[in-house]
């Protein structure tokens, strides 16, 4: 069972290289954001699934820590992309 968690881990780091491409390419700002919250939610499974896997339950603390920088990190792109501090990054001024 952990040699099939550690491989379900390799295929989600996989995933989280194919969204590093996005993030450096673009092309606009909301995309490379949410290619960032792939790249956390990616991480985020990584980390469970090796924290089952070799039986490490300090690493689901770990976890919990990047979900609440992942989400802080969504309301810091939005309130830094909008033109007054509030509103929808999307929207044109």
């Amino acid at each position: 069972m952990p040699d099939l968690l550690a491989g379900f881990a390799a295929l989600v780091l996989l995933s989280v290289a194919a969204g590093l491409a996005r993030v450096l390419r673009g092309p606009t700002a909301a995309d490379r954001m949410m290619a960032a919250q792939l790249l956390g939610t990616g991480g985020i499974a990584t980390v469970l699934l090796l924290a089952a896997a070799l039986d490490m339950p300090a690493a689901v603390d770990v976890a919990l820590v990047l979900a609440l920088l992942a989400a802080f990190a969504a309301v810091a792109f939005v309130k830094g992309a909008s033109p007054e501090g509030t509103g929808d990054p999307e929207e044109e001024a």
